[in-house]
């Protein structure tokens, strides 16, 4: 049997125990009635995540293999260096850091996805992760375009681990460039892999690959508990990118003033 989590104080316990279950799916490793910051915490630190329904317990997963993205890895596509020049170049586009947490993870779970029906980021999931924001340890990663929230992600930072957990966009590529600008901020900042948790040929195409749970899990083990990260934003998280990207790259002009919609 799956391990049941009786009290909230009960921590999750590390994949690498729990014996596989047949006729259950590879990588559930416990499920429990709730989800709070506490037990939020010890999970990422022993790369276990909550995925989970409405009207589903809470289920815990650590998946083998582990799709993760090497920042190192990233894909940086003649056309998506060709729309983050144009970003920077247009008036009225940024990135920001944590300032509008509660928009972008209410984005996350509102906005339609292929393939799915509904969303796993129930309303009790939706307190946990604002708590942990408030907590200093859940982080957005926002594009703003004329003062309009166009897209970003959120995700999970603990020492020099960065666990990725959902993204949205409302305009085209919004998404893709808030990716780009944390993988610039972990340049800077020493880490070395974003956990994806699942594999999607979306990020496929930018870099991400599956790696065995097991060098998932030690490296985790390695960095959670380095010293935490500052997550904030300025002009020189391109320049770790790519040292071509530069604000004020291109020449002003109708074609490239504007990220295309």
């Amino acid at each position: 049997m799956i391990p049941w989590l009786p009290s909230p104080l009960t921590p999750v316990p590390d994949p690498e125990t729990v014996p596989p279950v047949p006729d259950m799916p590879v990588g559930l490793v416990a499920a429990s009635g709730e989800v709070n910051v506490q037990r939020l915490r010890g999970a990422y630190a022993k790369g276990v995540f909550p995925w989970y329904s409405q009207g589903q317990p809470v289920l815990w997963w650590s998946p083998d293999p582990r799709t993760v993205l090497h920042v190192e890895e990233f894909r940086l596509h003649r056309s998506l260096r060709k729309t983050l020049q144009h970003f920077l170049d247009a008036p009225g586009c940024e990135i920001r850091v944590d300032t509008a947490f509660d928009q972008v993870i209410c984005a996350c779970a509102s906005t339609p996805r292929e393939g799915q029906d509904g969303t796993w980021i129930v309303p009790e999931m939706l307190e946990a992760y604002r708590a942990w924001h408030r907590a200093g340890q859940v982080h957005s990663i926002e594009t703003w375009i004329d003062g309009q929230l166009a897209g970003g992600l959120y995700g999970v930072s603990l020492g020099r681990m960065f666990f990725g957990e959902s993204m949205f966009s409302h305009r085209t590529d919004a998404s893709k460039i808030a990716l780009a600008a944390l993988v610039g901020l972990c340049r800077q900042r020493g880490v070395e892999m974003i956990d994806c948790q699942q594999r999607t040929a979306h990020l496929v195409s930018l870099g991400a690959r599956e790696i065995p749970r097991r060098d998932f899990l030690a490296h985790v083990r390695r960095v959670v508990a380095q010293p935490p990260v500052s997550w904030h934003y300025d002009a020189s998280v391109w320049a770790a990118l790519d040292d071509r990207l530069r604000p004020g790259g291109l020449a002003a002009s109708p074609r490239n003033s504007a990220l295309p919609t």
